[in-house]
């Protein structure tokens, strides 16, 4: 059975100690073997990082993005294969892996190559009578990548586009539970043209390699998408070392439906912001904050949408519903729903493993609950899985309150049929994004993150690329003055 080693300097390194089973969660099959992680191998990484770093940063940016765009060519000339992995590692259906996680891949990498380019063609000066400033936005260096297992490529992509692209390097830590494509990337990069250093991978646990790699003193920021308790170890760990850091965590997103809004539209918005990936997108809607007069449609509307679902083997191209992403995570689901209905919930649908899949995956299907307060454990705790709960409201101050009762900020949607009542709830709710009657719909160029307990800081567009580096205001005097009236003496400063 084939091993993956780390990526380190350009080749492929055999991790020392011992190893990780890969499982493919729709099948309980092994489908390789990882490091499970070591600080020699972190040190070695950074150390690539380091080296390669002194060169990298001063490729012009033309050069980084042409580079970003060639291993972009080799993902989408490999797409078919990443997908049957990305499909292999998670248990999502093939049909989604072929037709977002891979294209968004690549388009992360395609759209920050470009961007970095235009951002470096402009020049922010500032003029006054007696001096000129001018802002150099140099990279940050060597930076660690952080992330998680529901949507492996696309969110790895996400962060090493945007650094690379700006003249840092990278040193990336995928999930050990979905390792197989960040290996397949490096790869692809090194097939490319990717100069050795420049993206180093490291498999293996949290607390063998992503621990030791964020505390790292080469390492000079961290980005990070994953649990809120990993999440707050990651920032403990950078403000000791004051690293700059951007954190996407978790969420417990709201779904606020207006008895105004088109009914079958907001059904279909609700279906998906619950159901899509098996529920395991940090946007995903767990709470469904419904008027009470068109509670019992909403129900209704929205189990006949979950059961409609075709759940079954993600390999089959027509399955619209896979594994949960492992056996460990769809207990803690399941473990979910027993608590709600042990509290008092009514379990509309799912609540169970689906009679027809595999025996040995970790399915659980699409689950509608309600008849729990705001307060209660499932409508305050991220469960991470197809779960959504049903929370009646009657007025629009009582949907804002009921939006903002968690301890969470990630997203939230508002469908109604006016526009100026969403635009109010919308600016009411404490949230990194609000979508008004649609839902996951993303511009490369706005930024993306969370308030609260769901985040630090924010990814995309520009926001990204200022990230990675370090802004440098150079301010010259112009003419023959030799300072400004009222400069404080270099002495004292």
């Amino acid at each position: 059975m084939q091993t993956l080693g780390h990526w380190i300097d350009g080749a492929e390194v055999a991790g020392e100690g011992d190893t990780l089973k890969n499982i493919n969660p729709a099948t309980g099959e092994c489908i390789n073997r990882i490091p499970a992680g070591d600080t020699e191998a972190v040190g070695h990484a950074v150390a690539a990082a380091q080296t390669a770093f002194e060169s990298w940063r001063l490729v012009p940016v033309a050069e980084r993005a042409a580079h970003l765009h060639a291993v972009a060519d080799a993902v989408e000339r490999d797409a078919e294969a990443f997908a049957a992995a990305e499909c292999a590692d998670t248990g999502k259906p093939i049909a989604l892996a072929s037709s977002v996680d891979i294209p968004r891949a690549v388009a992360n990498l395609r759209w920050f190559a470009d961007a970095a380019v235009e951002f470096c063609a402009r020049e922010e000066v500032w003029d006054t009578t007696a001096a000129r400033s001018t802002v150099d936005y140099r990279p940050a260096g060597p930076v660690a990548a952080i992330s998680p297992w529901n949507l492996p490529l696309y969110l790895l992509s996400w962060k090493i586009a945007p650094a690379l692209a700006m003249g840092c390097t990278v040193v990336a830590k995928p999930s050990e539970i979905t390792p197989t494509t960040a290996s397949m990337l490096a790869h692809c990069s090194a097939a490319a043209g990717l100069p050795p250093g420049v993206l180093n991978i490291l498999h293996g646990l949290g607390d063998r390699s992503g621990a030791p790699l964020v505390s790292h003193r080469d390492i000079k920021a961290v980005t990070f998408t994953g649990g809120t308790a990993t999440g707050r170890r990651v920032a403990e760990s950078c403000a000791g070392a004051f690293k700059k850091v951007a954190l996407e965590m978790g969420g417990k997103n709201p779904c606020v439906i207006f008895a105004d809004a088109d009914p079958e539209a907001a059904l279909d918005v609700a279906a998906a912001a619950a159901f899509s990936n098996q529920g395991q997108i940090c946007l995903c809607t767990e709470r469904l904050i419904v008027e009470t007069s068109i509670k019992d449609d909403v129900i209704a509307g929205l189990v006949a949408r979950a059961n409609a679902l075709r759940i079954g083997d993600p390999t089959a191209s027509t399955t619209q519903f896979g594994s949960l992403t492992s056996h460990a995570h769809r207990d803690k689901v399941a473990a979910a729903v027993d608590q709600a209905r042990n509290d008092g919930a009514t379990v509309h649908c799912g609540g169970e493993v689906p009679t027809n899949t595999a025996p040995g995956g970790a399915f659980y299907a699409p689950t509608v609950l309600s008849g729990l307060g705001s307060g209660s454990v499932c409508n305050q705790t991220e469960i991470f899985g197809p779960v959504t709960s049903i929370i009646p409201f009657e007025t629009e101050a009582q949907a804002i309150h009921l939006a903002n009762d968690t301890d969470y900020g990630l997203c939230a949607t508002v469908c109604s049929g006016d526009r100026a009542r969403a635009q109010r709830v919308a600016k009411g709710i404490d949230a990194g994004t609000v979508w008004i009657n649609c839902w996951l719909v993303r511009d490369f160029r706005v930024p993306f993150g969370g308030m609260k307990d769901s985040g630090l800081g924010r990814e995309g567009g520009e926001t990204a690329l200022r990230f990675f580096t370090e802004p440098v205001t150079v301010c010259a005097t112009t003419g023959s003055q030799q300072g400004a009236a009222g400069a404080v003496p270099s002495e004292s400063t």
